[in-house]
């Protein structure tokens, strides 16, 4: 039996206000964020792709973005049968044959023997795949290994705040948590975790998936750490933050005239950021009416609250240019503005000690941010958090959006919306994210956010076992598929190239032709850069609210975040608390000296405005295959 959750099936928390530095972070997945947007409010993400499976013709597909209620599909059996039960009424669509899933099946039940029985803890923040897990793929699992799980789901704040309890004091928890890869920078350092490599090839080879295929996740590259190349994590979910914007609009041959009148080119998807802020304020300020209702060019967020600070630190920077160049981020500097030194020692985050944070290319950033919000979005919207801006763009009112998650797919397809088609089809689609003037080919484009299971050194060996065998059922070829198609995260390459996916993606806005495509290497989440993620966040959400109420200018305040950044850096290395690649702190030198260095920090531009450069949709699918000739055809104009 999973046990009963602090938040219900819809996120909710009985009103209480949730706690940690990333509290609310995907709150939008709760009816109550669907509300919020003027709609229906329906259980996570919504039943849209259910009503645009059916009439698509794919007819076998499982309502898309829709987490199921749980119903017994074992039937009351236990081991082998309750498997074939399972597979045959719920497992379906898989990559794998039914026998290749009852092989999987097997391997599982007689895997489990030695701790058939035990009762597990299992521990992640609300979503809807996570949901999917803890609802649906625990109740499964336990009836066919006869392992007992309970996952809870916790606001992301409160499971941070418990992970970072359980690693400072060595007391276990939970046996096995679902965090973010944004966390590769800070358990390598803290030597806190089992390297999941490590434990595949080591003390847990009897109880890995012969079939678990780690090459087959497209997010491995996120959980490794480069200086012994061991993965710490594994992926169980993806999406990524990319652009979104009403294409039924941008089609409107009155709209396209007036806009090429106005502004000398084509109304079609920004390439660069001069571009947006163009079709921010045509939309805002010259249509600013369309059939009936006030519209605006730009929609975002930017009340005091920690989903503030990864608003900015979730890329923003690196999507202007701020950082190095590199893959998955910027090396010697990436997209939080640290510096490290070949070894990773961070060596700083102020310009004055080789970082980037307070660079002309971050606050150029930062200014940006605030101008856009203050400018083209709708009033209230300097006024809300993360949640609750995230389903404002359904309400049908918002032209596009430059910081958008691919996670809010699900609430952009309900039936009635008005950015849906009557057929299902989306009025909108997501597409590469613009860029910054100071922006290089070669620099990634954006965020991606990759939860990932981790094994703490607290937890004792048996429970260890037990409890990897259940995070390989979550993420096992017999189940990935199913899951994918109803939290909309995928992380498998076989999955997003199946035929359900294909039959899927005209109803999805672009997600599987992203996913698919090269281009999604180029938007990755926070890397090995950050050594304390939870120790560093606060800096970012405190500091860009001083700049939002105007007691900080923008340059101030990236001055702030970069101080108080190196100064935790500072106690970590007096401290002695990290144990691989501590903090070395470059000695303070004139911004002069680094900006006469080999990339960022970057010097600032003569012109951080330069003409505005838009391509029609089907050109940048295909630049989805070669995202980095975005940035060449930018840079040659």
């Amino acid at each position: 039996m999973t046990k009963k959750h602090e938040d219900d099936p819809q996120g909710r928390t009985g009103g209480k206000t949730p706690r940690g530095f990333n509290a609310n972070r995907r709150n939008f997945l709760r009816s109550g964020a669907a509300a919020a947007a003027g709609v229906a409010a329906v259980p996570f993400v919504g039943t849209a792709a259910a009503a645009a499976s059916s009439q698509s013709g794919a007819s076998d597909l499982p309502p898309l973005g829709k987490i199921p209620d749980y119903k017994n599909y074992g039937k009351g059996e236990t081991g082998r049968k309750a498997a074939e039960n399972w597979v045959d009424g719920f497992l379906q669509p898989s990559t794998l044959t039914r026998d290749e899933q009852m092989k999987e099946m097997d391997y599982f039940i007689k895997a489990a023997q030695p701790y058939k029985g035990m009762k597990i803890t299992a521990i992640s923040e609300v979503t809807g795949t996570h949901q999917f897990e803890s609802n649906i793929l625990a109740r499964a699992f336990e009836q066919i290994t006869g392992i007992k799980v309970e996952h809870a789901t916790l606001q992301e704040g409160d499971v941070v705040a418990k992970l970072e309890a359980q690693l400072a004091t060595g007391r276990s928890l939970y046996d096995i948590f679902i965090n973010d890869s944004d966390f590769i920078g800070t358990h390598p350092r803290m030597d806190d975790v089992v390297p999941i490599s490590d434990y595949m090839t080591g003390e847990g080879k009897d109880v890995t998936l012969p079939t678990l295929d780690f090459d087959d996740f497209f997010g491995k590259s996120y959980v490794t750490w480069p200086l012994n190349n061991k993965q710490y994590m594994i992926p169980d979910g993806q999406f990524a933050n990319l652009y979104w914007y009403r294409k039924d609009w941008f089609d409107r041959p009155d709209l396209r005239k007036k806009f090429k009148d106005e502004y000398g080119y084509e109304l079609d998807v920004p390439v660069n950021w001069s571009a947006y802020e163009d079709i921010a304020d045509f939309f805002t300020n010259k249509v600013k009416n369309l059939d009936g209702k006030r519209i605006y060019g730009h929609m975002d967020y930017g009340k005091k609250s920690p989903s503030l600070g990864w608003r900015i630190h979730d890329s923003w920077l690196s999507m202007a240019g701020a950082g190095d160049k590199g893959l998955p981020n910027g090396m010697p500097v990436d997209d939080w503005g640290i510096r490290v030194n070949d070894d990773l020692n961070v060596l700083g985050a102020s310009v004055e000690r080789g970082g980037a944070t307070n660079s002309p290319a971050a606050v150029y950033a930062i200014r940006k941010y605030k101008e856009w919000l203050d400018k083209y979005a709708p009033p209230e919207a300097a006024g809300m958090t993360f949640s609750e801006a995230g389903p404002v763009p359904a309400q049908g009112h918002i032209a596009q959006q430059i910081f958008w998650y691919t996670a809010f797919t699900p609430s952009m397809t309900q039936p009635g919306l008005p950015v849906v088609n009557d057929d299902g089809t989306p009025k909108w689609r997501m597409a590469p994210s613009p860029h910054g003037p100071y922006w290089e080919p070669g620099m990634k484009l954006g965020y991606q956010d990759c939860g990932s299971w981790m094994l703490p050194k607290a937890t004792d060996p048996k429970h260890r076992a037990a409890s990897w065998l259940y995070a390989q059922f979550c993420i096992c070829k017999s189940v990935s598929l199913r899951k994918s198609l109803a939290g909309l995260t995928p992380f498998r390459r076989s999955d997003i190239s199946s035929k359900p996916m294909g039959e899927a993606a005209p109803y999805l806005g672009g997600l599987v032709e992203f996913f698919r495509s090269p281009a999604q290497k180029y938007w990755t989440p926070t890397g090995v850069n950050v050594p304390a993620y939870g120790k560093l966040t606060s800096a970012w959400w405190t500091n860009i609210a001083k700049i939002n109420s105007g007691e900080l200018s923008p340059q101030e305040g990236m001055d702030a975040v970069a101080e108080d950044m190196d100064k935790v850096f500072h106690r970590i290395q007096i401290a002695n608390l990290e144990k691989v690649a501590p903090p070395k702190l470059n000695p303070k030198k004139s911004k002069e000296y680094w900006f006469k260095q080999p990339g960022a920090p970057k010097p600032p531009m003569e012109n951080e405005d330069p003409p505005g450069e838009t391509l029609p949709y089907d050109e940048l699918l295909k630049a989805f295959n070669d995202p980095s000739s975005i940035g060449k055809k930018a840079s040659d104009s």
